[in-house]
């Protein structure tokens, strides 16, 4: 598996702002080879402060096939409309490849 982490660190008023604009897309990954899994993440009081956005594919060469798909010119679009004052700091990007991969016997069922 192959994880990437999109760290945004979000201006507490602008939170709803932010979490909305995902919920609200048109998200095509459903459709794309190799996608598993794309979760956004607010921080809880105490674990930083940080929305992630983390995406789950199958290997690093699927990451990087969707990176240059129309597919993700289409995502991105309205990335460049997001109001700057949103944002506390720039984006960090991570990626990360498994190591280990452990789940529940009812997620294994799923």
């Amino acid at each position: 598996m192959f994880v990437t982490m999109n760290r945004f660190r979000i201006r507490p008023e602008f939170w709803e702002d932010f979490e909305e604009r995902f919920r609200s897309r048109e998200s095509l990954l459903a459709e794309v080879p190799g996608f598993v899994r794309n979760m956004v993440l607010r921080p809880v009081e105490g674990a930083g402060e940080h929305h992630v956005v983390m995406t789950i594919w199958e290997s690093r060469e699927a990451f990087r096939s969707w990176t240059q798909s129309e597919a993700f010119r289409k995502a991105h679009a309205r990335a460049g409309r997001t109001p700057k004052e949103w944002f506390a700091a720039p984006s960090q990007l991570e990626a990360f490849e498994s190591v280990t991969d452990e789940m529940s016997a009812k997620s294994a069922q799923a």
